[in-house]
């Protein structure tokens, strides 16, 4: 049986999946706001494609011990043509994670190469490392790295970004709460760790922003551009 809902929304966790195992390709895809999935397990290539307002969780078993910032969890080209809605994974992307996104959000504890690829919108939170060729073509959006270790400037394509740490008070909160959901739906211990120490560790994260974008974003990213704008 087929039902349709033509010209109607469903309100917001109006339908909750739980799914156990390996999901194949594109899990998710196009999803509509008020529909949550929740994977335990792990997910095939394009994860989330044209997502469109609901939220997809991805996260190994309770008891399973893996150190899920080391392995991945989600496959290739996640979050494609996405237009909005939230993707939380408890452990690696594979390449070109948020491609084309241009309104999702996303954490996720670090990804393979070309991530944020021509990305338009949205926000990326990578609490892991990222592969090279970071952010080539990306025109819109925000990305935050975690990167105690300064690998970031080395993998970047620095064509049409900025990037600097999180100095503004507006920008550290929205990241916190990010960070704070993560853990929470993922019950990831890796994301807990990190905001066990969050002041140490806030100051080991990235801000990425297109260079276009600088003068437009409702909250500047520096305080040197705050005070510049107020002079």
């Amino acid at each position: 049986m087929v039902t349709e809902f033509k010209d109607k929304t469903f309100n917001e966790n109006q339908i909750n999946i739980k799914l156990r195992g390996s999901a194949g390709q594109s899990l998710g895809a196009f999803t509509v706001q008020g529909i949550n999935l929740e994977v335990i397990g792990d997910c095939n290539d394009y994860v989330g494609k044209g997502l469109s307002g609901g939220t997809i969780i991805v996260r190994p078993a309770r008891a399973t011990e893996i150190e899920t910032e080391k392995n991945t969890i989600i496959g290739n080209t996640v979050l494609y043509g996405a237009t909005s809605g939230k993707l939380f994974a408890a452990g690696q992307a594979g390449e070109r994670f948020a491609v084309r996104n241009s309104g999702a959000t996303a954490v996720v504890e670090g990804c393979g190469t070309n991530g944020c690829e021509y990305m338009t919108g949205g926000t990326a939170v990578f609490l892991g490392d990222v592969g090279d060729n970071f952010a080539a073509g990306m025109t819109g959006g925000m990305a935050f790295i975690f990167d105690p270790e300064s690998k970031l400037e080395n993998l970047i394509n620095p064509n049409s970004v900025t990037w600097n740490k999180v100095e503004v008070e507006y920008w550290k909160q929205y990241l916190k709460n990010l960070v704070q959901d993560h853990a929470k739906l993922t019950r990831s211990k890796y994301s807990q760790k990190i905001l066990y120490e969050w002041d140490v560790n806030i100051n080991n994260f990235i801000q990425v922003c297109p260079i276009e974008m600088l003068d437009k974003i409702e909250h500047p990213i520096t305080n040197k551009i705050s005070e510049k704008k107020a002079s």
